[in-house]
Formats: structure tokens, C-alpha cells, sequence
């Protein structure tokens, strides 16, 4: 029901370095023809630093772990995407669909191919609001269960951090931040809220997935790793437009699976781009700590 490409299995079977890719980012995150350029620069970035690319995504119903170059830029090219997590893809296969795969989909496909590490740019989590309308994001739920190591920079700052973090602790999912205490906020580097641990180095990161598999945990072990400074978005001008975004939602009567796409494009367009920038800033950084922390956890 899913495939493997020789590149990834074979990595994997001789413990070479692997790292996996969403694909959401290039289907559904940036516009054309950015989205594939960044596709592409990702799964170079890891080449060159000696560590095996996994793409994920879903191809004709089928889910692909080691997308080629050509069936990414199918998918990035690709009105008719869809958007695909856990849930959908027994859906996509039935109903042979082509899509990126979210964080969920990603992190169980990719352990189901033997693969450790998964790079992507931010996590769902708990939306505002959620305490009556129960929207939160199927990444919780599913990286409990999933023992990958996660590299993120946090959960996007349009959702309700706090609670995000409270859900996260209540599913017993490990948080570690990079070189800081703080969780980061995706588009800035300090969300304002407060973690309990840190790593110093690819090495600890590595460390802590071996002992959790040495524990015979499942819950995946995410490491917070913010965006560098003098590449986030200025504080003052994000908190700004996040809550124009969200008051122009209530304005608008946004609701349900709308709000994300509808906040994020209010933020693009009120940063002139520039959060289109922070993004792959972001996505590039994660990617690099990624491709250290596989080739630490091989050493």
C-alpha cells in the first residue's frame, strides 16, 4: 500500500543518514513557482551535507516515501492536490488521489519506512477557540503515537500556543528546545512561553531519541528550533498583524477549516511577503538541524 524508493530503502537497511520531507509545503504552503524551488533546494541541502532526502507524498493513490524529482514537480505543479493526513489516506488510495502529505501523514509513513528523522517547518496544534469547538490538529494526536524525532519551529503563532503546549504534556510528547529555553513562535523566535529542557548539539538530540527507543516509548521526542533572529519576522509587526488577521476573520465570519488559510494569506499580504520569507528561512534551518542530528544518530 505504499512504496519505497531503492535510494531510501537502501539507506535505511545500511544505517546511512535519512531525512524526511513533508510535502505539504509544496502543495499547499507557497505559491508558484517558489514552492518547488524550495522543494528542490531542501533535498539539496541534505545531499550536500551527506544524508539521503525522503520526500513524502501521495502519488495516484499511492503513498511515496522518496519522491523523484519529476513526481515533485508533478505534485507542485498540481491543481488538484489535496491535502492529506492520516485519516485520508486510506481515502486516496481508494480513490487513487495525488496530494502533499501534513505532518501526520508524514511522520507515520516515514516510520513505516525505518526512517528516524523528520525535518518539516511548523506543527498543527490547539486552535483558538478550541474549548468549544474542539479543533485541534490531527499532528497531536498522531506523534504520540509515532516515535520520530521531530524538528520543528514550533507551532504556528496563529494557534493557541498555550494549550498547544498543555496537550502536548497531557500525550506525554517530549519538547526539547535547541540552544533555548523558550518555545519558538514559527515566524518569531520566541513564542513568550517557557520550556522545560534544552540541547545543546545535534549529539544530545540524538542521544535523547536513542534512550527513548531504548524505553520502548512511542511518542515521537520534538525539538523546538527557532528561527534565527535576524530572520523572523519583527515582533512588534507579527503580533500586529496576527491580530489583524484574527479580527478580520470574526469580521468576515471565518470559521471552520477556512481560518488557517484565510490568517496565514491576511499575514502574507500584510507583511508584503515577508512572511513568505521567515517560512523557507525556517523550512532551511529545520532541514539543516535535521540532516546533523541524522547523521549524529548513525554515529
Amino acid at each position: 500500500m505504499f512504496v519505497v524508493s531503492t535510494e531510501v530503502r537502501d539507506a535505511v537497511a545500511a544505517g546511512r543518514p535519512v531525512v524526511a520531507l513533508e510535502s505539504t509545503i509544496f502543495t499547499h504552503g507557497l505559491p508558484r513557482p517558489r514552492n518547488l524551488e524550495v522543494a528542490r533546494a531542501a533535498e539539496t541541502r541534505l545531499r550536500d551535507a551527506g544524508v539521503v532526502p525522503a520526500t513524502i507524498g501521495v502519488v495516484d493513490g499511492v503513498p511515496t516515501i522518496g519522491l523523484t524529482d519529476d513526481q515533485i514537480e508533478l505534485l507542485s505543479n498540481e491543481d488538484g492536490a489535496v491535502k492529506i493526513s492520516v485519516r485520508d489516506l486510506p481515502v486516496a488510495a481508494v480513490k487513487k488521489l495525488s496530494g502533499g502529505t501534513t505532518v501526520a501523514a508524514t511522520a507515520i509513513l516515514a516510520h513505516k519506512a525505518g526512517i528516524e528523522v523528520f525535518s518539516t517547518g511548523g506543527l498543527g496544534g490547539v486552535h483558538q477557540g478550541a474549548g468549544t469547538s474542539f479543533d485541534e490538529s490531527a499532528d497531536l494526536f498522531t506523534l504520540a503515537d509515532v516515535p520520530i524525532l521531530v524538528v520543528s519551529a514550533g507551532a504556528k503563532s496563529i494557534l493557541d500556543i498555550s494549550a498547544t503546549l498543555e496537550r502536548l504534556e497531557s500525550l506525554s510528547i517530549p519538547v526539547v528546545g535547541y540552544r533555548t529555553n523558550r518555545y519558538p513562535g514559527f515566524y518569531v523566535a520566541d513564542s513568550g512561553h517557557e520550556i522545560d529542557f534544552s540541547v545543546s548539539d545535534p549529539r544530545e538530540a540524538a542521544a535523547m531519541a536513542r534512550a527513548r527507543r531504548e524505553l520502548d516509548l512511542r511518542a515521537a521526542l520534538l525539538i523546538a528550533n527557532p528561527v534565527p533572529e535576524d530572520e523572523q519576522l519583527p515582533p512588534e509587526l507579527h503580533d500586529r498583524v496576527v491580530a489583524e488577521a484574527w479580527q478580520a476573520a470574526h469580521e468576515q465570519n471565518i470559521t471552520g477549516q477556512d481560518t488557517t488559510p484565510f490568517l496565514l494569506d491576511h499575514i502574507v499580504k500584510a507583511t508584503g511577503g515577508r512572511s513568505l520569507d521567515v517560512n523557507i528561512a525556517v523550512y532551511r534551518n529545520n532541514v539543516s538541524l535535521g540532516a546533523e542530528i541524522a547523521k549524529a544518530m548513525g554515529a
